[in-house]
């Protein structure tokens, strides 16, 4: 698990619970999205859409149970973002 996953997890955890909601990614991204990738913890290519968001809390929810820890995260942007 890289730093920056882990940052971004951080980031992206609105009410800071330690998972995330489909609605936290969406939200946070949309309204986070630029000054994260402005400040290095996100690439500016990550900040998308609300379906391309969607998408990949669909692609990282392995176990279908409608929130990610940071585990089932880290997996698919460290993959995604090349920084594993």
């Amino acid at each position: 698990m890289s730093d920056k996953a882990r940052r971004l997890f951080e980031a992206l955890d609105l009410d800071h619970d330690g998972v995330l909601t489909r609605v936290e990614v969406i939200v946070a991204l949309r309204t986070n999205g630029p000054s994260l990738a402005a400040s290095g913890v996100l690439p500016f290519w990550g900040v998308q859409d609300v379906d391309a968001s969607s998408a990949l809390f669909d692609t990282a929810d392995q176990n279908g149970d409608a929130v990610l820890t940071l585990d089932e995260f880290t997996a698919v942007v460290d993959r995604r973002f090349g920084w594993s």
